[in-house]
Order: structure tokens, then sequence, then C-alpha cells
């Protein structure tokens, strides 16, 4: 095997990352994870969204034979720790302050994308080659006397099984999710709420259209430009109020638009002469509806939840979808229906005295964690069931 550090995603053809990133959709079908598709990532480059100057400057990174590449990995140089959704600016301030240099970092992931997915995309016929991205990957990070080596949102089977093979540190956070149970109809789900909260989620539904706004869920051919002209206006003002600086250029809808526009929701709300006031974009996968943004120019009571959680959830059980992921962060989602699930990452950190410090860190933070989730979902919105039921 022989491992090559690509300059873009430009630098390997679509067919053959999507081949390991998404087999599955080999056959033209939706692929279980839009974010690691060669399309997406490529979207970000293209944009200006990722590279100079940005703080994401892609090297992925492919391990391959003579015949054919066996796994790929998103590769980014990261300069700061912002867009990642998995905190660690308290560990490069303390190291900092110690005399070390935390940046530049290596990062497996998906730039602003905080959905659990693979980040080792190996063969099915090659797994081996997975180990071999892990140890390529931390030889970089040795090699050029990098602090650290961070793969964020991995799958569970990922974190189990990687961190005890290469010494990588298991972090354990969490988001909320809401899970189909089989409904039929938004009513089916309300069913197994408690009386309380059903009638919270009702009055709040109903608070959201008393403005007299016209919901309406676009995807492919039926978004148009003033669709994104007008989402990019919500976009840049959620941005400036969170965090400063929206981490998307205007160009990333257009790039996105023109290659993944059936893997896309736009949720808008108009007034009556149809100008959108409000609007929340969406990522579909196979199993999986994925909320990432969401803005508005006027501000009307519920629309958010509206928009963001109780949309989704309608449309999932029409299209028969298992899972909506609602983004980082956010406990207020749990009465609206979406439970805390573990979300997972890996750490390499290259300094003996950081590394311990961070392990016990994890260790705490983790058992916290457990008794957070454990917690939350005793006190979630479903109604108990009984013998009688």
């Amino acid at each position: 095997m022989k491992t090559d550090l690509l300059e873009n995603l430009a630098a390997i053809p679509a067919a053959d990352w999507d081949a390991l990133a998404c087999p599955e959709s080999a056959d033209g079908s939706r692929p279980v994870d839009p974010f690691t598709t060669h399309r997406f990532l490529a979207a970000l480059e293209t944009s200006r969204s990722t590279g100079t100057g940005t703080g994401w400057q892609a090297r992925p990174l492919m391990i391959r034979d003579d015949h054919r590449p066996l796994a790929v990995a998103p590769l980014y140089v990261k300069t700061h720790s912002q867009g990642e959704y998995i905190f660690d600016h308290g560990w490069a301030q303390a190291y900092e302050r110690a005399g070390g240099r935390y940046y530049p970092k290596l990062q497996i992931a998906v730039p602003f994308t905080p959905a659990t997915g693979r980040r080792l995309l190996a063969a099915p016929d090659a797994p081996h080659a997975r180990d071999a991205l892990i140890e390529s990957a931390i030889g970089l990070a040795h090699g050029n006397q990098l602090s650290s080596l961070h793969i964020t949102f991995c799958t569970g089977d990922e974190a189990e099984t990687l961190s005890a093979r290469h010494g990588l540190l298991h972090r354990v956070t969490q988001q909320f999710h809401w899970e189909n149970r089989g409904y039929a109809t938004f009513g089916d789900f309300l069913s197994d709420l408690s009386s309380r909260k059903r009638k919270m989620i009702r009055k709040e539904r109903e608070t959201a259209r008393a403005a007299g706004l016209t919901i309406r869920h676009l995807t492919g051919d039926a978004i148009e430009p003033r669709h994104w002209d007008a989402f990019w206006t919500f976009y840049q003002d959620t941005g400036a109020r969170k965090w400063g600086t929206p981490y998307l250029t205007r160009r990333f809808f257009t790039e996105a638009h023109a290659t993944m526009r059936r893997d896309m929701l736009l949720v808008l709300a108009e007034r009556p002469d149809g100008t959108p006031v409000a609007g929340a974009l969406n990522f579909i996968g196979r199993d999986t509806l994925f909320g990432r943004y969401w803005g508005c120019t006027e501000d009307h009571p519920c629309l958010h939840f509206e928009l963001c959680y109780y949309q989704a959830i309608d449309w999932a059980i029409a299209h028969r979808l298992p899972r909506v992921e609602a983004g980082a962060q956010g406990e207020h989602k749990l009465a609206r229906g979406y439970l805390p699930t573990p979300v997972h990452s890996l750490h390499y950190i290259t300094d003996p005295g950081l590394r311990d410090a961070v392990a016990r860190y994890l260790q705490a933070e983790r058992r916290a964690v457990d008794e957070e989730i454990e917690v939350l979902t005793a006190y979630g919105p479903f109604r108990r069931v009984t013998a009688e039921d």
C-alpha cells in the first residue's frame, strides 16, 4: 500500500472518492451520508468556503495499491478551532499558556457539519486500509511537529475500534435526535408524548401558523436562484449573531445547487405576496434528514420551532425516514421530541504531558455526559408506558 497526501479534492476523481465514501449509491440511489460525498466537499473548496485564508486547508489523505484507491479521509490542516462543534479551545489555551504551539493541527472532518458519519472511508474489501489511514495521519502529525490529530463526528464503531488499536483518545459528547417509531402521521408522534407536551407542541404550531405565513417544502429543480438569495440573507443574519462571520460563502449554495439540489430540502415561510421571511435548510440522507441552517428577516413566535423541528418531523414521516438530526447543541429540542444521543470523536495528542491531561479530562467528561443523557432521557417528553398499555 502507498500513501498519497493530495493537494485538494480535485486531485482525485469524484467516482474514485465516492466509491469509498458512498458505495451504496453506485446504482444512483441516495447516499447514507451526503456530507462525505465528493460533490459536497468539492463545493466547499470551489466556493472558497474552505481553503486559503479560512483556516481549513484541505489535504485529502489516500491509501492505494498499484490498481486502485483503497481508502480516503477528508483531512484538513487547521489554524484555529472554528467550525468544528467538538470544541478544544480549552486544550489549545492551556497548551499555549504552558509554552506549546497548538496550531496548526490536523483534522479529519466535514467542515462546519456536526453530523455523524464515517470519517475513514475504506473499501469494504480492504478494511485494513482504515488502519493505514490512521497510521499515516499520526505519522504526519509527528513528522511535521504538529500538536494533534482530531477525528470528529466519527461513528461509534470507528471510535471504539480505532481508539483501542492506535492510542487515540475517545471523546463522547451529545446531540438531540428524533427517531421515527413507525409513525404514519404527525398525530401518531404526538400520541406518544405526555399530555402536557402534546398540548405545548400543538400550541406552538398554532402560534406559528397564526402569523399568516405560507410554509413551502422545496427540493430539486423547485429550488430557484431567488430562493437561495433569500436564504443567503437568512444565513448571514444567523451567522453574524452566533459566531460573527458566516462560514459558507454565497457561492457555496450555487455550487451545491448544481450538484446536490436533490439532496437538499429547503423549508421556506412566505408572506401572502410570496416574499420569503424565514427558512431552514436540510440535507437528505438515505435514512436521515439532517437539519443544518436556519435564519429569518422577521421575528414570529414559534416560527423557528415550526420550520426547524416540526416541519422536519413532518417531512421525515411522509418520506419514511427513520431519523432527524437537528444539528449541534440545544436542550430545548428535548421537549419537542428530540432525545439525547451520544456523539463520538477521536483525538491524538503528540505531547505526552498534554495527552495525559486531556485523557483525564475526557474520562471525567464522559461520566458527566453519560449521566446527563440518562437524566435527560428520563425527563423526555414521551409518556410513560404502564402495564395496562
